[in-house]
């Protein structure tokens, strides 16, 4: 079946196209919309940033995305916006360009069209443009040049003005392709939990594509091909989120942004750490599953889905299991999913009262930027006295784990500097840090425990320097 896409505005069908191509080297390559550039090709340099939303809204939703990680069947059903599309047919640039001309905001321009999209999805979102949305905003883009201030500035007076570009007839647009053949390779696009079990049980070692900003860079920058792909976007409960039960619940195809409101409800910190994972770009296709199912041991959702006793569903053709995050991760990048299973959804359990959850992150750059270390608490005090602690840390060694040792050492202690004075020497026992680029093995032990530390100042109100007096 072919892909169905609306590009700057014109109704597209694709059909002898390869799965496995990215979006980035269809605009520039095949289609000529040399507008969009490649810098890195791993989703750090918003250099190849385009604007897509979903065919037949009534009001476009639109969402930045890095189009270096994209394959191409997940335009389908799109609406795709490239800077070329946004002039008017007379020439007469669209306001966002106007800012940035008139802020003297571009030099050598490379990075340009990329800043053009960002700005737009921002001009049409609707968020106060405060400094701190601006600046979250062109995160995801880098410039070598002009040092950012102009570029701000023209964020300030840009206007929410319409694309240049006609409007796409979503009304012509045929559903979503089922599946999408080339040569050898196959991806399949099922639009119910049934359908998808099926799939993976017929294609036990096929990939499972959500956002794809890890699976990506395996076809931008190792330009593999893989022979089949599950796309999970087309499954409807595997994009709800519900709070019942006591329990926030996150479907397998959700994405950071559509769980960011949730998070800021429920687990303030959780939802400042995930602004850090990435930009935007990637925000808006990353999910949580998908972070979960890399098992990577520097997954920054990791460790708090195991501080908070999150579980993940499990789903296959012989029905579904839950699993604690905790005895979900295996080793280093290995899980306890089965050939033929994959994540429905994520469910964390809503705080009681009178219980924190913080998490903090270290590492070199403050955005963006690959975890020296997570760590993740979740704490109640009564009388003083710790009643319950969860510790979960990523970064430290081949995967994420609780630091059950610690957690034993301070639960029934008085919570007070003095109780953490060897809190070291335990997490010494839950882990052997590796050392590498990021930082040594003693690094990596001291700074562990001085999140703790850190987390019982905060929590009391004690001072730094009587903290370090110990």
């Amino acid at each position: 079946m072919a892909l169905n896409f609306a590009l700057n505005g014109h109704m597209r069908t694709e059909k002898g196209i390869s799965p496995s191509m990215t979006v980035l080297d269809y605009l520039r390559l095949n289609v000529r919309l040399t507008g969009t550039k490649e810098g890195c090709a791993e989703g750090d340099c918003g250099a190849c940033s385009i604007v897509i939303a979903p065919l037949g809204d009534e009001r476009p939703r639109y969402r930045v995305v890095n189009s270096c990680l994209m394959m191409m069947p997940q335009l389908d059903g799109f609406s795709v916006l490239t800077v070329e599309g946004l002039a008017g047919r007379d020439g007469a640039l669209h306001s966002v360009q106007r800012a940035l001309v008139d802020a003297d905001a571009t030099q050598c321009g490379f990075c340009t069209p990329g800043f053009v999209m960002a700005m737009f999805a921002l001009a049409h979102s609707d968020e106060v443009r405060s400094d701190d949305a601006i600046h979250d905003a062109l995160a995801g883009n880098l410039c070598r040049c002009t040092g950012y201030r102009p570029i701000v500035e023209a964020c300030r007076v840009m206007q929410a003005d319409p694309p240049g570009c006609p409007t796409p007839n979503e009304n012509d647009a045929p559903e979503w392709a089922a599946e999408h053949r080339y040569d050898a390779e196959l991806y399949l696009a099922p639009r119910t939990l049934n359908q998808l079990a099926e799939a993976k049980a017929s294609h036990p070692q096929a990939i499972v594509l959500s956002g794809g900003t890890d699976l990506g860079l395996k076809v931008s920058k190792e330009r593999i091909r893989f022979p089949v792909v599950i796309a999970t976007r087309g499954v409807a409960v595997m994009c709800d989120i519900t709070e019942d039960n006591g329990a926030l619940t996150i479907g397998g195809a959700v994405t950071y942004t559509q769980a960011l409101p949730y998070l800021e409800r429920h687990f303030p910190s959780f939802a400042a750490l995930v602004r850090r994972i990435g930009s935007r770009q990637i925000r808006n296709l990353g999910t949580f599953a998908g972070n979960l199912a890399n098992a990577s041991p520097i997954g920054d959702t990791i460790p708090c889905l195991m501080a908070l006793g999150a579980e993940v569903t499990l789903h296959s053709r012989g029905g579904q299991r839950r699993v604690a995050v905790d005895d979900f991760i295996l080793g280093y990048r290995k899980t306890a999913l089965a050939d033929d299973e994959f994540i429905a959804a994520i469910s964390i359990p809503l705080l009681p009262p009178d219980t924190i959850f913080t998490a903090y992150k270290l590492s070199k750059r403050f955005d963006q930027d690959i975890s020296t270390i997570i760590g993740a608490f979740r704490l109640r005090i009564e009388g003083g006295v710790v009643t319950e602690l969860r510790c979960a840390y990523g970064g430290m060694a081949g995967q994420a784990s609780r630091a059950k040792a610690l957690e034993k050492a301070i639960t029934g202690k008085p919570w007070t500097q003095e109780a953490l004075r060897n809190i070291d020497a335990k997490l010494a026992q839950d882990f052997q840090p590796m050392t590498d680029h990021r930082g040594s093995k003693p690094y990596r032990l001291r700074a562990a425990a001085n999140l703790v530390r850190r987390l019982q100042m905060e929590t009391t109100g004690a001072s730094a320097s009587q903290v370090w007096e110990l």
